[in-house]
């Protein structure tokens, strides 16, 4: 499913291709520069929200919660922020560790009170891992005080492509409806879940 500013593109260049070909029957020129004027408009819009939401995008501030500390070895993947029962900002960067051996990617997923699934991303999709630590973007968009479950996944090659390739397609059709739990891939295996809160109503925010 085409995204809105896309379609606002495509209509506006037909806009432009109707009017120039109107321009060609004299009868018909003031109409065809009428046309012509409102698709280049609409392509305008719809190329300048695209720059847009990639500038905001880019420019998106995140904060951090609370962390824990962790001591000795890892040998496991762990969350470090937030914690467990913490109250968060609609946008926050869940960090944790993993252990020098570990392959797999590794996804945050929300649940919040409709019972469904998010992954979220960054621009790489999965989360960031480099030197025994992991990072990613993570968005909520319901109202102060709502309960989520964090939920941390490790994901096989399978399972990270059906996240990534569901995400695209949510972008593309500007629609999030989430995963129900029969939905999530074979190859995704939990590995942590925290309690989270939102501390100020973010619904509306993405």
């Amino acid at each position: 499913m085409m995204s809105t500013k896309l379609i606002i593109v495509i209509i506006g260049v037909l806009l432009i291709l109707i009017g120039l070909f109107a321009i060609k029957k004299s009868s018909s020129s003031k109409l065809g520069v009428f046309l012509g004027v409102i698709g280049v408009l609409m392509m305008i819009y719809g190329s300048y929200s695209s720059d847009l939401v990639n500038y905001n995008s880019q420019m998106e501030q995140v904060s951090i919660g609370n962390k824990i500390k962790i001591n000795g070895p890892v040998s496991k993947v762990k969350v470090v922020s937030p914690i467990d029962k913490d109250s968060v900002d609609c946008r926050i960067l869940t960090m944790g560790v993993y252990p020098e051996s570990h392959e797999k990617d590794i996804w945050v997923i929300i649940r919040p009170t409709d019972d469904r699934y998010y992954p979220q991303s960054d621009h790489t999709n999965t989360s960031y891992k480099r030197d025994g630590e992991w990072q990613v973007v993570t968005r909520f968009g319901g109202d102060m005080g709502e309960a989520y479950d964090l939920i941390i996944y490790e994901a096989d090659s399978e399972a990270s492509s059906f996240f990534s390739s569901t995400i695209l397609k949510w972008k593309e059709a500007d629609n999030y409806p989430g995963l129900q739990l029969e939905e999530m891939p074979a190859g995704a295996k939990e590995v942590e879940r925290l309690a989270i809160y939102t501390r100020k109503n973010c619904r509306g925010v993405f």
